[in-house]
C-alpha cells in the first residue's frame, strides 16, 4: 500500500480511494468508541484535513495510518471538549474488529467469545489501557505508531497494551472457570462497572469469528 500513498499524492484518485477503503474501516471502530455516533462526521472531517494535508505526508503505508489515527483521534478530542462529555464505553459490534497476531495468547483468547461480551470487557478497562488495546489491534498500529497517536512513549503504549490483554485474558478464564463450576451459561461476564460513559448498553451479536 506504500505505492498507493505515493501515488494518491501525485494526484491519483484510484489510489486515494485504495487507501480510504483500507484504512476507513479501522478509523470508523477507534472513533465509534471515542465519540459514538458521531463517529461517521468525525471520520468526515478528518478525511477532508488529510485530502487537505496529504501532500505534507511523508513517510510509508504504515506511518499513513498512524497519521490518519492521530488526526482522527484529535478531532475526535475537539468534539468530546466542545461538547463537555466523555468517550463511549460502548459500540456497534460490527465497529469491533479484532486481529490478533497468532503468537498472542491474550488477544487469541477474545477470539472464543461472543463479540459483545469482548465488547463489554474492553469497555471496562481503565481509559488508557482501553484506548492502547483499540490502537494496537483495531487500527493494527505498532506501538511507536500508536505511541504518536497518543502523545506518549512507545514503551508506556506497550504497558498499557499488555496490561490491557492480560486483565481481559483473566476475566475470560474466570468466565470458563465459573463455567465449569456451575454449569453451562453460568460463566458469561456482567456488564462492566465502568465504562467510558454510564447507561451505555451493549449491543449483541453472535461470535467474533471475524478476528484473525
Amino acid at each position: 500500500m506504500s505505492e498507493q500513498v505515493i501515488a494518491a499524492q501525485r494526484g491519483d484518485e484510484e489510489a486515494f480511494r485504495a487507501l480510504f477503503r483500507e484504512v476507513q474501516p479501522g478509523l470508523l471502530r477507534y472513533l465509534t468508541v471515542l465519540v459514538g455516533e458521531d463517529a461517521e462526521d468525525v471520520a468526515s472531517e478528518a478525511w477532508l484535513q488529510i485530502t487537505r494535508d496529504l501532500g505534507s505526508f511523508s513517510g510509508d503505508f504504515d506511518g499513513f495510518r498512524g497519521w490518519v489515527a492521530t488526526i482522527g483521534r484529535n478531532r475526535a478530542m475537539d468534539l468530546l471538549r466542545s461538547r463537555r462529555r466523555r468517550p463511549i464505553g460502548s459500540v456497534p459490534v460490527e465497529y469491533l474488529l479484532d486481529r490478533p497476531a497468532a503468537e498472542d495468547t491474550e488477544r487469541a483468547a477474545l477470539t472464543t467469545v461472543g463479540t459483545a461480551e469482548a465488547l463489554a470487557l474492553i469497555a471496562g478497562l481503565p481509559r488508557d489501557q482501553a484506548e492502547a488495546v483499540l490502537l494496537r489491534v483495531v487500527m493494527d498500529l505498532d506501538a511507536d505508531s500508536a505511541a504518536r497517536v497518543l502523545g506518549k512513549r512507545a514503551g508506556a503504549v506497550r504497558m498499557a497494551a499488555h496490561r490491557g490483554l492480560r486483565k481481559l485474558a483473566v476475566l475470560l478464564e474466570q468466565r470458563e472457570a465459573d463455567a465449569e463450576r456451575n454449569g453451562p451459561g453460568a460463566g458469561r461476564p456482567r456488564p462492566p462497572e465502568k465504562s467510558f460513559a454510564p447507561g451505555v448498553t451493549p449491543t449483541t451479536a453472535s461470535t467474533l469469528k471475524d478476528m484473525r
